[in-house]
């Protein structure tokens, strides 16, 4: 047993513990986070972008991708009034499309931190609401989600208790639209599992979001409110998942085509992004990811500068045709002496 687990054992350790230990994501053993006790650390590198204190690095180095920070917003969902969230920031100062992701009944898992890192390293500007922090993933909302998607096909989106968590999630959305760097007018909601089913709860209560993307989905209930989406939706689902394929099911029947993807990450069941689960699958899991970027990029993110064309040089003007120089005058003719005619002579008549 390593210091690490040792100190995981501790019954004071809290969220954001910074401890020495091997990370779950890289495998290597240095300082990391303690994000979730039961479930998972990650170094402190990859979450929250450091540098090394003895760091080899010359001055001038290029800035990180991506800076994070904790942060709160306001919300009625709470009794506090306001709620926890992890921001990640692309650092280049320019305006910056928004994504929302919505964590499940586990919280901030490695899935969902993998996605954030991988989105905030495209350009987005990610937020990620702390429902464990915030108090609302209590009894009541787990009972509700989960004994929803057997008792009534899915989520279901009416109930009290799964209405406070989509309400945590709109208020959420909006405090990412409000962000200084953030383009309130480019939003996008990134759910996974039970988290996507809340994403379609926020997805159709809100009409100014840009795309929405689902990840192996359970369904919702009732269905009904799959219209109410007005944004583009990219669903991934493996062929072993069936809460995935039913939500898919869902969309076929219910959702317009025109604007309804879907993506085949292969033989793969649920939690396949996880990597920290026995489901996970690094091949699909990859396909995934691009195919998320590239869906989020070709509705949010303004498309590259077109390089600049080459000047055409102009094409000499055409030769006028001139009219014929006319000879040059010679002597003027003589005029022609009329003819005369011979003299006859007449002898006078004797």
């Amino acid at each position: 047993m390593t210091d690490a687990d040792l100190l995981l054992t501790l019954p004071d350790l809290k969220f954001g513990s910074g401890i020495v230990g091997v990370c779950d994501v890289c495998g290597k053993r240095q300082a990391v986070i303690v994000l979730q006790k039961e479930r998972f650390k990650l170094c402190v590198i990859d979450f929250l972008n450091k540098k090394w204190i003895g760091s080899p690095a010359k001055p001038g180095v290029p800035a990180p991708l991506f800076r994070s920070e904790r942060v709160w917003f306001p919300t009625t969902a709470v009794r506090a009034g306001q709620a926890q969230a992890v921001v990640l920031s692309p650092t280049r100062v320019v305006r910056h499309p928004g994504v929302l992701i919505a964590p499940d009944v586990h919280g901030l898992t490695t899935a969902i931190l993998d996605g954030a890192i991988r989105l905030a390293q495209q350009g987005f500007e990610v937020l990620l609401p702390d429902v464990n922090l915030a108090g609302t993933f209590g009894p009541p909302q787990l009972f509700a989600t989960r004994s929803g998607v057997w008792a009534r096909n899915g989520v279901p989106l009416r109930s009290s208790a799964v209405a406070k968590l989509v309400g945590l999630y709109s208020d959420g959305l909006e405090a990412l639209r409000g962000r200084p760097m953030v383009d309130p007018e480019k939003s996008a909601i990134l759910g996974l599992s039970y988290g996507g089913a809340l994403a379609v709860g926020v997805a159709a209560r809100d009409q100014k979001l840009g795309a929405l993307v689902l990840a192996y989905p359970v369904p919702v209930s009732p269905p009904e409110w799959l219209p109410l989406v007005t944004a583009p939706v990219l669903l991934i689902a493996g062929r072993r998942d069936r809460l995935g394929q039913k939500a898919r099911g869902q969309f076929v029947a219910h959702f317009p085509k025109d604007r309804f993807e879907s993506f085949d990450p292969g033989n793969v069941g649920h939690d396949f992004l996880a990597r920290d689960v026995g489901a996970y699958n690094l091949r699909a899991a990859e396909a995934s990811w691009k195919r998320i970027g590239e869906f989020l990029g070709g509705r949010l993110l303004p498309a590259p500068p077109k390089p600049p064309t080459p000047p055409v040089a102009a094409a000499p003007p055409a030769a006028v045709a001139r009219p014929p120089t006319p000879a040059a005058p010679g002597p003027a003719p003589r005029p022609s002496t009329p003819p005369v005619a011979p003299a006859t002579s007449s002898s006078p008549s004797a």
